[in-house]
């Protein structure tokens, strides 16, 4: 074993939003199951950290809520189609989490907490 594998990083579970469809879809099954809309650009260092530090806590959502990940460059049309169903203007990175087809919670940059999500999912 070399030094550096003792840390392999978990995979987080994404789903992986790629058409207004899907997100549609999946605003809609938050009537059923709360769900977590992350925005997030691969090209922005913030953004990056932000993702980082939510990741780390995966334990604290795990099966609270269905987590969808949004590609912001990839997928603008996706972002902007949140941010008119939610109604939520749109931030980068931004996590909005929506339950009963509310939205119970929206925070960008490093305001982004899943130990409050948590809360709020509770």
């Amino acid at each position: 074993m070399g030094i550096f594998s003792s840390s392999q990083k978990k995979l987080f579970p994404w789903i992986h939003i790629t058409s207004e469809e899907q997100l549609e879809t999946a605003f809609e099954g938050a009537k059923n199951k709360p769900a977590l809309f992350f925005k997030h650009s691969t090209r922005c260092s913030i953004s990056s950290m932000a993702l980082s530090r939510f990741e780390q806590n995966t334990e604290l959502l795990d099966g609270k809520c269905d987590l969808y990940f949004i590609d912001l460059l990839a997928y603008r049309q996706v972002s902007n189609k949140l941010e008119e169903i939610s109604n939520v203007i749109h931030q980068s990175p931004q996590a909005i989490v929506v339950k009963d087809n509310k939205v119970i919670y929206s925070a960008t940059h490093s305001s982004i907490d899943a130990k409050e999500i948590e809360r709020q999912l509770s």
